[in-house]
């Protein structure tokens, strides 16, 4: 049997990740607006063509960041679709071999383990072949859905920083949670 090459970078059973393009834009738009009580006040993904257009421009062509979009794997309508994404931003080469995780699921898959199974895959990514020693993330103390994926993949409370990041008008407090290639070799 020939094999044919995956239209995502990495797969699980039940999800793939792959990066963003521009003509992603109007399910990922319809996606984030009918999320909004689930991600706010925690995050505020682009909501109009104009605004995703500049964030998944960053996401492509900036070297020091880069988007994944978690898409469900299925039959039927679900197969492709878009249960959410993680971005590794402030990517740091050298010596540092670093990266900050952003993330969030869109209201239509949360509560089903696809960003636990998705987050699983972009820390394989960014250790394999993206050759990064140390991923970060930073949440919001209140956000607990957050938190508990962080736990989940690995990641370790590592401090708290008040005033740290701008978000909705003020500075919010936010927890540091880090995992390095040595982490999740080890387990």
């Amino acid at each position: 049997m020939p094999h044919t090459a995956s239209r995502y970078l990495a797969e699980g059973p039940r999800v793939g990740i792959r990066h963003y393009t521009y003509e992603d834009g109007a399910e990922f738009i319809a996606r984030a607006r009918e999320s909004k009580d689930l991600h706010q006040p925690w995050l505020f993904p682009p909501t109009t063509d104009a605004a995703y257009a500049g964030y998944a421009g960053r996401l492509i062509e900036d070297r020091s960041k880069a988007g994944f979009l978690v898409c469900e794997k299925g039959a039927g309508e679900s197969d492709g679709a878009i249960a959410g994404f993680i971005n590794i931003n402030n990517i740091v080469e050298g010596g540092f071999q670093c990266g900050a995780l952003g993330y969030g699921v869109f209201a239509h898959a949360a509560g089903r383990g696809l960003m636990r199974e998705a987050m699983g895959l972009v820390v394989d990514h960014a250790f394999g072949p993206m050759r990064l020693h140390r991923l970060e993330i930073n949440v919001q103390p209140g956000n607990a859905a957050s938190i508990a994926l962080a736990r989940g993949a690995g990641f370790r409370l590592e401090g708290f920083s008040p005033n740290m990041i701008y978000i909705d008008g003020a500075w919010r407090d936010h927890e540091r949670w880090a995992i390095t290639a040595e982490m999740r070799t080890t387990g």
